[in-house]
């Protein structure tokens, strides 16, 4: 054997070796300086909860992140069905005249909404989401009133919007947490995906070419989405969504110095949350049962909890969870569906993470001589 082939064996045993005993590394933490823009937020999509933050309740402008809400509002009109994909948007002067990122729609031109959202969400087209805007809410300041009363609703409490697209005015302002915030609201309609997972695509039967600003999505593993923005005022900014192994993240990134930093910050913050945690599903209706009923026309009452729920949690504390579930043990009649009747919840270490509550599956009646007499009378007819 060459001395050549045995130190090459060596190298290559050695390196198994390593890799068998040295513990996988993950992120245990992100210093301020990790991250190169003025204001940031890493939340776990599912819980809302923060994993990491900078300067996350600053005020910035935040360009055509604005279309966030502005796309928000346009799913909920798809849910409600008050708009239908198919449906043709009439283009107005003041749709028209908008600047900076658009695609050159003209006074009378008409697309369906299902362009008007991709060239929206896609080329974030200014033009586009005022068209959508009117078409919604008849004007772009009604629309607008409708996104600060939803901005409300969701707890944005440093957001003011002043337009729909996000060009730079006076007082237009939010923070990377209520970026965050809507987000989050935004892609519980897993149709936007559908959008902001094009890189490339076509308008005006091919004429129109369009490629996502989101660069993202050429680069990083699980990426979903969902917006970019930039204007004098706001710099470079992004909130990106992304999916791994049953954890959703949304990492957002205001007032960068540039598109490339505001990816790399983006990225940073992804990889820190997709090595440093997991997210565990919770089996809340394990083990319940129902809850017997003192006095009542039936003798026990079915119990119910939520339907599903997750915590996300720093890798390998997982295991270390402890479900608890206390019940009543009976209840007088009469129960009302949606009584609370006990708890299920979760600690971990002995703090306790989350609690849900066990409910009445349905009503149970006090047993009364009407209500016995009512459920004789019922069996004797159905004989």
């Amino acid at each position: 054997m060459t001395k050549r082939v045995m130190t090459v064996r060596f190298t290559a045993l050695f390196l198994t070796l390593f890799l068998i005993f040295t513990p996988c590394m993950t992120v245990s933490s992100l210093e301020d300086d990790s991250i190169s823009s003025p204001s940031a937020v890493l939340m776990d999509a599912k819980s809302g909860k923060i994993l990491f933050e900078k300067n996350a309740h600053e005020q910035r402008p935040c360009a055509s992140i604005t279309k966030v809400m502005t796309l928000l509002l346009v799913m909920e009109a798809l849910d409600s069905e008050k708009i239908h994909l198919d449906d043709v948007v009439t283009a107005s002067a003041h749709a028209a005249s908008m600047g900076g990122s658009d695609i050159w729609l003209e006074e009378g031109e008409q697309m369906t909404v299902d362009d008007m959202i991709k060239a929206t969400a896609v080329a974030s087209a200014n033009d586009a989401a005022v068209a959508l805007a009117e078409f919604i809410s008849g004007t772009e300041d009604d629309f607008v009133a409708a996104m600060n009363d939803k901005a409300q609703q969701l707890g944005m409490m440093e957001t003011v919007f002043k337009n729909c697209n996000g060009l730079d005015e006076e007082g237009h302002l939010t923070s990377a947490y209520d970026v965050a915030l809507m987000s989050r609201e935004l892609i519980k309609h897993r149709k936007i995906f559908d959008y902001t997972g094009i890189w490339l695509d076509n308008l005006r039967g091919g004429e129109t070419q369009i490629v996502n600003t989101n660069k993202l999505l050429r680069t990083y593993d699980g990426i979903t989405g969902l917006k970019t923005g930039t204007t004098g005022d706001a710099g470079s900014c992004i909130t990106a969504t992304a999916e791994r192994n049953g954890m959703s993240l949304i990492a957002v990134v205001l007032g960068a110095d540039s598109g490339t930093a505001r990816f790399k910050d983006a990225a940073t913050l992804l990889d820190f949350g997709f090595a440093g945690f997991e997210t565990v599903e919770l089996s809340l209706n394990d083990e319940l049962y129902p809850v017997a009923v003192e006095g009542g026309m039936e003798k026990e009452v079915g119990v119910v909890c939520a339907d599903k729920a997750s915590l996300t949690l720093p890798k390998g504390e997982g295991k270390k969870l402890k479900r608890s579930v206390t019940m009543e043990e009976s209840v007088p009649a009469p129960v009302m569906k949606g009584d609370k009747l006990g708890t299920v919840s979760y600690t971990l270490n002995g703090d306790e993470l989350a609690s849900f509550d066990i409910l009445a599956a349905s009503d149970v009646e006090k047993k009364s001589f009407s209500s016995v007499f009512a459920l004789l009378w019922r069996a004797f007819i159905g004989l």
